[in-house]
């Protein structure tokens, strides 16, 4: 005997909230579901009730329908403003029914939860409040409030007391704990779509720059011959033209430009086409790649590898891949920003797997949230970051969560930890006393496909 609407979570800051469409579908459902249910308290079980004040109620809903078909395009979308109204109006409704329909005698009453669900899923906390106090205060009138349902006799429904103060209880906490809930997991899938949206732009940038550093590779490729062309011809119109200085200076500049033309490419790439050496390369290569950007910012970063057990001495040549080389650098860049001076990166490999392990002498993670490491928008350390080693850091831990995907995505299996006991005093601890974070990589997922005879050529980008 309710109308509602529904949507999906939205931005908390977004427009657009609910489809008028789906809007229109819910409540010509919940129309018809009004209607029948009067039709059956009166027809079966021989209820008495005052069908007037139950069609005008039914009516208005009808009416607003009708309203909101004729005014505006099904594909419209509610703002947070209209979708309020909106399931304040079907709360008025509702509560109107249960007014003339026996109270909290009337097992419908319960529907009341439906309006502060959808609003907790939906509307930001404010709207989500105001609708909950009204569906409670609605329910505590049709406490005191209500007409008796009525038998055709004129016996009234008669319920215990101790079960109508039950039922009004059970409704109170179901609107708490399932706004609550709705809510708690409505802003985690927000959270999540948000930080996957993140993520993926990420990596597209990354693709981006790969792809980029092929295009300048071939370019530089390509046009070093006809750029020598151009200077040995240059250089021999200088000679033919030593009796005409204004040509012969044209010729010099022409030369000169040829010789910048060189240089730029060669600052811009290497050389090469879509060079395989691109797309794979050492271990020690990647990582030290990855870390990069980060070998300036006034922390030392160290660098270990090695096999271990049963490993082969020989390095192993692994992808060079977009995801890998994004979230390792994510995963420095944490390391860097909590460190007090030095950062250790250490690549091992074994027969069967490949390990990165990057520490810290900082402070750690804290315990308390070290199981939900890597979840978008949790602070993994210091709630309080110090302005001088993490400037313009708002530490919401979108970072490792994008690093813990990209990574996990390519065939990983992170871990978390500490190094050490973070209570332990300064001057007890060791040099690795920070976080800890390990990947760890089946080799035959990681290593670069060998091709028989090298790399072979370099296959030239299409148009």
């Amino acid at each position: 005997m309710a109308s509602f609407a529904t949507g999906s979570p939205s931005q908390e800051t977004g427009t657009n909230w609910v489809r008028l469409r789906t809007l229109i579908l819910l409540r010509w459902m919940a129309i018809a579901g009004q209607i029948a249910a009067i039709l059956v308290a009166g027809q079966v079980y021989g209820l008495d009730l005052p069908l007037g004040p139950c069609v005008l109620a039914v009516g208005a809903s009808i009416l607003a329908n009708l309203a909101l078909v004729m005014l505006f395009p099904e594909n419209r979308r509610l703002s947070e403003a209209e979708a309020f109204l909106t399931l304040l109006f079907d709360l008025g409704q509702l509560g109107v029914l249960i007014f003339l329909t026996g109270g909290l005698t009337n097992p419908f009453a319960i529907l009341v939860l439906a309006p502060v669900t959808i609003s907790a899923s939906v509307l930001r906390l404010r709207s989500t409040i105001t609708l909950g106090a009204l569906a409670i205060l609605i329910v505590t009138a049709a406490l005191v409030w209500h007409l008796p349902l009525r038998f055709a006799d004129g016996r009234a429904l008669v319920i215990p007391p101790l079960f109508v103060f039950g039922f009004w209880l059970s409704i109170v906490i179901g609107i708490l704990f399932l706004g609550l809930y709705s809510r708690r997991v409505a802003t985690e899938m927000r959270s999540m779509s948000e930080a996957l949206l993140a993520t993926q732009m990420a990596l597209a940038r990354e693709q981006k720059l790969t792809d980029l550093a092929g295009v300048v590779a071939a370019a530089a490729h390509e046009l070093g011959t006809p750029l020598a062309t151009i200077k040995l011809v240059s250089a021999e119109l200088i000679e033919e033209l030593d009796g005409q200085p204004a040509l012969q200076e044209d010729a010099r500049l022409i030369r000169d430009q040829a010789d910048r033309c060189r240089d730029i490419l060669r600052d811009m790439g290497r050389a090469g086409k879509d060079d395989r050496h691109l797309r794979q390369a050492p271990l020690s290569a990647v990582l030290r790649e990855a870390a990069e950007p980060h070998l300036s910012r006034g922390k030392g970063v160290e660098f270990a590898f090695g096999p271990v057990q049963d490993g082969t001495d020989e390095q192993p040549v692994i992808q060079r891949r977009p995801e890998i080389i994004h979230g390792l650098r994510n995963l420095v860049q944490n390391a860097v920003d909590f460190a007090r001076s030095r950062v250790w990166i250490e690549g091992e490999w074994t027969a069967q797997r490949i390990i990165v392990r990057i520490t810290d002498d900082g402070d750690g993670f804290p315990a308390n949230v070290i199981g939900r490491i890597g979840d978008p928008f949790v602070r993994v350390r210091r709630p309080e970051p110090e302005p001088d080693r993490r400037p313009g850091y708002e530490g919401m831990g979108l970072g490792l969560f994008i690093a813990k995907t990209l990574l996990e995505r390519s065939g990983a299996d992170l871990s978390f930890a500490n190094a050490t006991d973070p209570f332990l005093p300064q001057k007890d601890r060791p040099d690795r006393s920070g976080a800890v974070v390990e990947a760890i990589w089946d080799r035959d997922v990681l290593v670069a496909a060998q091709t028989q005879g090298g790399l072979g050529d370099n296959p030239r980008i299409a148009d």
